[in-house]
């Protein structure tokens, strides 16, 4: 019988020497950790956990950044036959202190002091939890219950023989929903195993592949497409010393295949523009004349025909003078971007193509283990998130909702049937919540989240995620969140570009010296206005954004306006501006 351990075992015997993660101490370079080597740790960690009292289905969390002890602890805590609870390092103590209350979690790993003080601050709250094991040395006196992990792996613990089935559960994953307490979603090894075989019968990923992993692995798309799937490959993953360092490893690795939210694709888009608005006009007609080149070839592949060579010709030439720089900044050995998470502009996609640079899009969500639907080398499309994967079925209901049925389906909430009775039907169908449409080639195009529709006044539907894709296609918009509900007609909050928006009221005599005023003069709301305007040509009359507000500072993780997966908390932010959106609206005050 097939489970998550059987196959790392077979991993690690068949790639023995060959590396397996790599990581880069503070000051240092990459180090490399071989299969061999990464399965003696995992071996010793299962052990240390048997020394501690864990048995098969207790509950072992990890609150850590990626680095080589999650791995190795995820791996230790399945062969122990526990069951790995995974934590986003961002939670407050309260959220963690939810979560191992829930769980019922025995014992929790913690990677730095900073986790362990969260931690310790609600440790009484949490009867259950016996152990706590820190990844990094502790200054001074180790606190009472709390263990080192290399003292861990030292204990004599017995050979582990924890009788593990492919229907048991390997992980109960915390949703970071945007209203509500999140519910633990239980995903067995086989709903992983089915998911990562689907995944590599459509992408090629293999022993000389390298990886560079920084979204987070308690997320099930990193946890699967950047853990998973490559260490039963025989690829090397190497761990990014932090979000903000992303740039620089991608130069250190050169990665070959990378996984990411589309964030980091619109971050990377804004960057290279600001370079070219910075530029003499002579390299800002280069680079546009680059960028029309490039969409010719993309245009041509995506119909299936094989582009001219005078095309071809002028392709050679702009990669060396527009595109050659972009494809260094990611290394120069990247094959393709996966993008999650999150809907990727499709203008994004379309660039990065036309640089020589392939984005799969895919679909799934942590309830299906993740993956339902992708876009991969051999069949995509832009602006949809691909074809189900083989196995996996989708249907679309009446009201829009899409549907999917198969072994992916997680086996339900922990410790909440109803929720799980919500959400999965008696034929096995579960309800995504996503609205979408299937075309006549069976890509999946997915519209807005059904809870997010807005519902005008008038009685029209209106989904604010196109809305929202396309005005962030402006280079001086940053984040938008479209309003409405009830209402006459559409609002935003903006978060402007600062830097593009800043450069731009300079040159038109604006003065910048105070954010605040420089955002409410005349100007900047009617340069703003047009490119709201131009943004929607394509759009209906009450799909229209007639009013809006710009706001001083970013959406962020840090003052809980989004999801660790970067999607806006939208409630959250409605009540935070809710004089804003108000002042939008004074016909209804």
């Amino acid at each position: 019988m097939m489970t998550l351990i059987s196959m790392f075992e077979a991993a690690v015997q068949q790639y023995n020497d060959k590396p397996a993660l790599a990581h880069k101490p503070r000051g240092g370079t990459y180090q490399d950790i071989s299969y061999a080597e990464f399965g003696a740790s995992v071996d010793a960690f299962s052990k240390g956990l048997n020394a501690l009292g864990v048995q098969k289905g207790d509950r072992v969390a990890i609150l850590s950044e990626n680095r080589p002890e999650w791995a190795i602890s995820d791996f230790g805590i399945l062969k122990a036959g526990a069951v790995n609870v995974p934590m986003f390092s961002t939670l407050t103590a309260a959220q963690v202190g939810y979560i191992l209350k829930d769980s019922g979690a025995k014992i929790i790993c913690v990677s730095t002091e900073k986790q362990l003080e969260k931690v310790i601050s609600i440790r009484d709250e949490v009867p259950t939890l016996e152990q706590v094991i820190i990844f990094d040395t502790v200054e001074g006196e180790m606190p009472e219950g709390v263990t080192h992990f290399t003292a861990a792996c030292e204990m004599a613990g017995e050979e582990v023989d924890s009788d593990l089935h492919e229907d048991d559960v390997a992980t109960i994953i915390y949703t970071s929903g945007t209203t509500g307490n999140p519910k633990g979603v239980m995903l067995t090894h086989a709903n992983f195993i089915f998911n990562l075989q689907a995944c590599k019968s459509l992408i090629d990923v293999g022993e000389t592949d390298v990886l560079l992993s920084f979204l987070p692995l308690s997320h099930v798309f990193e946890r699967l497409g950047g853990h998973y799937v490559p260490l039963f490959s025989g690829a090397k993953i190497a761990y990014a010393e932090s979000t903000f360092t992303v740039a620089q490893n991608m130069k250190d690795v050169a990665p070959t295949v990378m996984l990411s939210v589309p964030r980091l694709y619109e971050t990377m888009h804004e960057r290279i523009l600001r370079a070219v608005e910075e530029g003499s006009s002579v390299k800002q007609k280069i680079f546009h004349w680059g960028v029309s080149v490039g969409s010719a070839v993309s245009s041509a592949i995506q119909q299936g025909k094989k582009p001219s060579a005078i095309l071809q010709l002028q392709q050679g030439i702009a990669d060396k003078l527009v595109f050659a720089k972009l494809k260094a900044a990611t290394g120069g050995q990247l094959r393709f971007f996966v993008s999650g998470g999150a809907a990727l502009p499709q203008s994004i996609a379309e660039f990065f193509h036309a640089a020589g640079i392939l984005i799969l899009e895919g679909y799934g969500l942590t309830e299906t283990s993740p993956v339902i639907s992708m876009n991969h080398p051999e069949k995509w499309k832009f602006g949809t998130v691909g074809v189900s994967v083989p196995g996996v079925e989708v249907q679309i209901a009446e009201d829009g909702e899409i549907l999917t049925r198969g072994p992916h389906i997680m086996k339900g909430y922990f410790n909440n049937e109803s929720a799980t009775a919500e959400v999965i039907d008696e034929n096995g169908w579960f309800y995504t919540g996503d609205i979408g449409i299937i075309d006549g080639d069976g890509f999946i195009k997915i519209t807005d989240r059904k809870k997010n529709i807005i519902v005008l006044s008038n009685g029209k539907n209106v989904a604010p995620q196109p809305i929202e894709s396309e005005l962030v296609r402006s280079p001086f918009i940053s984040q938008v969140m479209v309003v409405g509900s009830e209402r006459k007609n559409l609002a935003a909050l903006i978060v402007p570009n600062f830097d593009a928006l800043k450069a731009w009221a300079a040159e038109n005599g604006v003065n910048t010296d105070d954010l605040s005023a420089m955002l409410q003069t005349r100007e900047v709301q009617q340069h703003i206005q047009g490119e709201i305007r131009s943004c929607l040509t394509d759009f209906a009359d009450f799909e229209q954004v007639r009013r809006f507000t710009l706001l001083e500072k970013e959406f962020s993780q840090e003052d809980d306006e989004m999801t660790p997966t970067l999607k806006l908390k939208r409630n959250v932010i409605m009540e935070r501006y809710s004089d804003a959106i108000e002042g939008m609206y004074p016909e209804d005050s």
